[in-house]
Parts: structure tokens; sequence; C-alpha cells
């Protein structure tokens, strides 16, 4: 059977994603409302004019920073969630895959979690609510699951314990750098031996005669 064909990326769309970069780190940096179309233009090293050639508005290319970002995230989850894992693997994978997405999106994640509340009042940025609902789903079921099989604690407080791995998960995007000492794997290996300790049921101690 041929191999299938990677792609071509041309170089207008090599371009685009390139400005989009740019624009997220910038975005990231000062803040969306602080952020104009020149100081992206100016980081970019072009005109604020020949920005207008490839998008619209700011508007539009924040839109398309998150949706790309959401889409990949979500793209490795459904993975994950496909995959058939116990809970506890479950877990772990949605953590491992949550740091890979900090790897290759940081600035979109450091966005994400500085703009949401204010964007999702916005019709155009509905998504991100929805994506949240998602997220929030997905994340419970996992820890409920656990919970029933025995292999999380009985009175784990799993709403509790879904918001404390969300955001100290998250909050990485604000420290990380990708090509840093450690990767994403490896932090996220080291992240959930702490987390694990304290939510994996412990066996009952056995009396010895």
């Amino acid at each position: 059977m041929p191999t299938k064909k990677k792609p071509q990326v041309t170089a207008a769309a090599a371009r685009r994603r390139e400005l989009l970069d740019t624009a997220a780190e910038v975005f990231a940096e000062q803040g969306y409302n602080a952020t104009t179309v020149r100081k992206i233009a100016d980081h970019a090293g072009m005109l604020a004019g020949s920005l207008y050639y490839h998008f619209d508005s700011k508007e539009s290319m924040l839109e398309e920073i998150l949706r790309g970002f959401l889409d990949e995230l979500w793209a490795g989850y459904d993975a994950v969630l496909a995959a058939g894992l116990g809970p506890r693997g479950t877990l772990e994978a949605l953590v491992t895959e949550s740091f890979r997405e900090i790897d290759r999106h940081r600035a979109a994640v450091a966005i994400y979690q500085k703009e949401n509340r204010r964007l999702v009042a916005q019709d155009r940025f509905a998504f991100l609510a929805d994506s949240q609902r998602r997220f929030e789903k997905a994340w419970l079921a996992t820890l409920e699951r656990g919970v029933a099989a025995e292999v999380f604690r009985a009175d784990l407080d799993v709403r509790l314990t879904y918001r404390f791995v969300r955001d100290t998960v998250w909050v990485a995007a604000s420290w990380y750098r990708p090509g840093g000492q450690h990767s994403p794997e490896e932090i996220a290996r080291q992240y959930l031996s702490m987390v694990l300790d304290g939510i994996a049921l412990r066996e009952r101690a056995v009396d010895v005669p």
C-alpha cells in the first residue's frame, strides 16, 4: 500500500503560523486589551497595514490561536479517553497530555488563563465555555470512576480535587519554557508522583499474629 504524502505547507501558511505565534507571545506578555495590531506588527518586523493582509483584526488572531490550542488539546484528550485505561491510567495520561500541550502552546495557555472569564461573555468566544464544560466533565468522571473502583480514596472530594489538579497543572504555563531542563513528560511524572501519593487508596495494614 503506498504511503500517504504529508501535505505541503505553503509559504503563506507558514508565514501565517509564524504571525500567530508572534501574536500569541505578545498577547500573553502584555495582555489582550493592551495589545494593538501595531505592537504585533512591530514584533513581527512588518508594517501594521501588512498584517491586515493575513488577518482582518486582532480578534481574529486571538480566536485562531485559542481554537488551534483547544483543537489539539481535545485531539489528545479524546485519544486518552477512548483508550480504555483504568481511572489511574486515565488520570496519568490526561496530566501528561496537558503538560505536552503547555510545551506546544505555552503562550496560548497563558492567554486562556488570563482572558477566559472576559472572553466567554462574547458570542465569538462561546467555544471557550463549551470546552470548559467538556474538560470538567472528563476530569470529574475520571475521578468518580477511580473512587468507585477503590483506586482513589472513598472520602475524596472529587470536585475539589478536580479544581486542584486543573489549577496546579495549567499554572505551569507561567514558568515553563520549552527546551528547558525537564521534558513535559518528566514534569508530568514528578507532578503525578506528588499528587497520586495524596489521592491513591492506601492498602490497609494487616495485623501479623
